[in-house]
C-alpha cells in the first residue's frame, strides 16, 4: 500500500473524526499549543527586538542568544523539563518557546535596523518622542520582515508541537506516536499529513495577513 493509499484510507474512516482522539479534537489541540507557544515567544521576542532595533546596541548578543536557542534540541530539551518539572502543559512549552523565539527575535532586530535612517532623522528632527518614532515611522516599514520572522516562528512551532505527544498530551503527533507503537503506519502517515496542511495553512494564513496589516506603499517596495 503506497502513501497515497494510506492517506486515503486515514481520512476516509469515519472513526477518525469522532470522540477526543477524532481528527477535529487532535487538530484543536495543536492549534491550541501553537497559538500559546506563538504568543508567548512573541511576547519575548518582539520587544527585545523592537528595543534593539530601534537604538542599534545588543546585536550581537542577540545572535549569540539565538544560535544558542536554535542549537538546542527541542526533544531532548522536552525531556528534561519533564524530568525536573513532571508531565503537563510547562515541559511542552518551555523547548516551543525557545524554538520559536530565535527567528521572531534576529527577524525584528533585522527589519528594524534595515529601515532607511532619513525619515527616522527627519522625525527626531521635528521633535518627534522615540516611541512614536519606532511605532509610527520604523514600525510600518519593518512590518513585512517581522510578520516574516512570525511566520518562521508558526512554522516551526507546528511541525515541533507534536512532540507534546510523547509526554502523553495530544494534538496531531498522537497519530504519529500512537501509529508507530501500534504499527499502524496508516495513523502515521495521515499525522504527518494533518501536520503539513496544518503548516500550509499557517502560511495562507501569514500571507492574508501581511495583505491587510502591510501598507500597499510598503509592500511594493
Amino acid at each position: 500500500m503506497n502513501v497515497l493509499n494510506f492517506v486515503n484510507s486515514f481520512f476516509s474512516d469515519s472513526a477518525h473524526w469522532q470522540g477526543y482522539d477524532g481528527i477535529p479534537a487532535r487538530l484543536g489541540e495543536h492549534v491550541q499549543y501553537t497559538l500559546e507557544a506563538l504568543l508567548l515567544a512573541a511576547a519575548i521576542g518582539l520587544p527585545i527586538g523592537l528595543v534593539t532595533g530601534h537604538y542599534g546596541r545588543g546585536g550581537n548578543a542577540l545572535s549569540l542568544v539565538a544560535t544558542a536557542g536554535r542549537a538546542l534540541p527541542s526533544f531532548g530539551l522536552l525531556v528534561l523539563m519533564t524530568t525536573l518539572l513532571g508531565f503537563g502543559m510547562l515541559p511542552v512549552m518551555i523547548p516551543l518557546v525557545i524554538l520559536a523565539v530565535p527567528p521572531i527575535l534576529v527577524t525584528t532586530y533585522e527589519a528594524m535596523r534595515s529601515v532607511d535612517p532619513s525619515p527616522v532623522d527627519a522625525a527626531r528632527g521635528m521633535g518627534m518622542h522615540e516611541s512614536r518614532i519606532l511605532f509610527q515611522v520604523e514600525l510600518p516599514v519593518a512590518l513585512p520582515l517581522i510578520l516574516s520572522g512570525l511566520r518562521s516562528a508558526a512554522i516551526q512551532i507546528v511541525s515541533t508541537a507534536t512532540i507534546a505527544a510523547y509526554v502523553s498530551l495530544g494534538g496531531l503527533g498522537r497519530y504519529i506516536v500512537d501509529g508507530l507503537y501500534q504499527r499502524d503506519y496508516e495513523k502515521v502517515v495521515g499525522g504527518a499529513t494533518l501536520v503539513a496542511v496544518l503548516a500550509l495553512v499557517t502560511l495562507a494564513l501569514f500571507w492574508a495577513a501581511a495583505r491587510v496589516a502591510v501598507s500597499p506603499g510598503v509592500r511594493r517596495r
